[in-house]
């Protein structure tokens, strides 16, 4: 059996992870808060974008964009994959680099990927995947520009013919104690839902209509690759607001089970110097 000094010395240094791991609980908690806004307010701007496509297209149903136009033959796929930078989030990324793999494979075609996150780079390098671009270190508040010339590169391999089809896959929020992966494909563009309340529209166009839509296009995808990264970042602090509980209720069980035994070495130590007390009075005698 250790020391009593030796266990002591175990219950302060799990005291203080525990202090570490309920600072990153409160922390993760206040950042979930602000993340979920972001969210929702970034789930309504592709909304809107959706809305706007679907009154364009049922204007000109005769255009076909390349985006939207499926190919007869798939030669070549993209994955866009969203991670965290950071660990310390339970099961989000493995959760995620797994469906990826599990794409990659149904495929049965050569696949090229692009990482968001650096934690999906390290693994699809360590696995040997042919990556596109990668990006790195987005902050807690992600803007578009964090996004643009990754989307840019997709979409640019998918006109040019290099890429016949790409996916994203990325945790979806459901609330805070569930994250799950979400694989939706980004291109050719599924068929734009019908708004549910449509209503009465009419547009003034400056330029002209199709030159619209294909812009229009272009921020659908890039605003549907940028709720994934910012959904992804509060599922992010979700899942380590709910792990760093997880640690820290780990802790408590742990100290008091070292205080058990603590008590036991204590009164080990103790009977034992009574014992050594008795036999050398009775030595002495």
């Amino acid at each position: 059996m250790a020391s009593a000094k030796d266990i002591r010395n175990q219950i302060k240094a799990v005291q203080n992870t525990s202090k570490i791991t309920k600072a990153m609980e409160l922390v993760a908690a206040s950042k979930m808060r602000k993340a979920q806004n972001r969210a929702r307010d970034a789930k309504s701007y592709a909304e809107g974008i959706e809305r706007i496509i679907h009154n364009l297209m049922q204007s000109h149903p005769e255009y076909a964009h390349p985006f939207l136009v499926e190919r007869p033959q798939v030669n070549r796929v993209g994955v866009i994959v969203v991670s965290t930078d950071k660990g310390l989030c339970g099961g989000l990324n493995s959760n995620v680099l797994r469906h990826a793999l599990g794409l990659m494979r149904e495929q049965q075609v050569k696949i090229d990927v692009l990482t968001i996150g650096r934690r999906g780079a390290a693994f699809m390098r360590r696995f040997g995947a042919n990556s596109l671009g990668s990006r790195e270190e987005i902050s807690d508040a992600p803007v578009i520009g964090d996004i643009i010339g990754l989307t840019k590169i997709a979409m640019n391999h998918f006109i040019d013919g290099k890429l016949d089809r790409i996916f994203l896959v990325s945790s979806e929020f459901i609330n805070t104690m569930t994250q799950r992966p979400k694989v939706v494909q980004l291109l050719p563009c599924p068929e734009v839902r019908e708004p549910t309340h449509s209503g009465y529209w009419d547009y003034l166009y400056e330029p002209e209509s199709r030159e619209v839509l294909d812009g229009l296009l272009t921020r659908y995808v890039e605003s549907l690759v940028f709720n994934a990264v910012i959904e992804n970042k509060a599922c992010e602090h979700s899942a380590r607001m709910v792990a760093m509980k997880s640690a820290s209720d780990n802790a408590k069980d742990i100290i008091k089970d070292l205080r058990i035994t603590y008590n036991k070495a204590r009164q080990a130590a103790i009977t034992q110097e009574i014992a050594e007390i008795c036999a050398g009075s009775a030595a002495t005698s």
